[in-house]
């Protein structure tokens, strides 16, 4: 079952979404596809810390040590999985302005499944030049935008014109998240915590 609507979401995504949201899998499900899909990013990105070097444009590769590009990976794990569950948490909380009445379940497939083209952008820290990255990663945000405004009608039942304000809603409160882990992310190198470089 796990990663079971992956292919659905890039070939399909409407239909996918009302296959998601007719089957209503366990928690269980979803929090599986989560787990999973966000190593991808924790890993390449480890990878390309310690294997390849980061690529800046200005001089020479890049190289984090094992145990900085270590301590920076699963960071990045847990600040993933936590980021979904607070999107979730936001879009139910959020559901009853806009007369939905979704469980949490519904809430946490949302947020699981629109991250996911995200996640998939860790890929390309595989080759981790940093023009590549931001063109890649533009083009992940944009697929989650539109896999958000495509499936917030159709898991919540509500209407498209509601979906659609809906959805815009989710998409500042997941900015705010945004900026809010960067923000974090600051504060704990200014800490000591940040990368340390070979």
């Amino acid at each position: 079952m796990i990663l079971n609507h992956l292919m659905g979401l890039y070939t399909h995504p409407k239909e996918e979404w009302h296959t998601i949201e007719k089957n209503h899998e366990a928690l269980r499900s979803s929090l599986s596809h989560v787990l999973l899909i966000a190593l991808i990013p924790a890993v390449c990105t480890y990878l390309a810390s310690t294997m390849f070097g980061w690529n800046l444009g200005v001089s020479d590769p890049l190289f984090l040590t094992k145990q900085s590009a270590l301590m920076m990976s699963i960071s990045m794990y847990f600040g993933l999985i936590a980021g979904v569950f607070a999107l979730a948490y936001l879009a139910y909380w959020m559901a009853k302005t806009f007369d939905a009445q979704p469980s949490y379940t519904q809430a946490i497939e949302l947020a699981a499944y629109t991250a996911t083209p995200l996640f998939m952008v860790g890929l390309a820290a595989l080759y981790p030049a940093l023009w590549f990255m931001m063109i890649v990663g533009l083009v992940g945000l944009t697929y989650s935008v539109y896999l958000l405004y495509t499936g917030v009608p159709i898991i919540m039942n509500i209407p498209e014109e509601k979906g659609f304000i809906y959805a815009s809603s989710v998409v500042t409160a997941g900015l705010v998240l945004l900026v809010a882990l960067m923000a974090s992310s600051v504060i704990l190198w200014s800490f000591g915590l940040g990368p340390m470089y070979q």
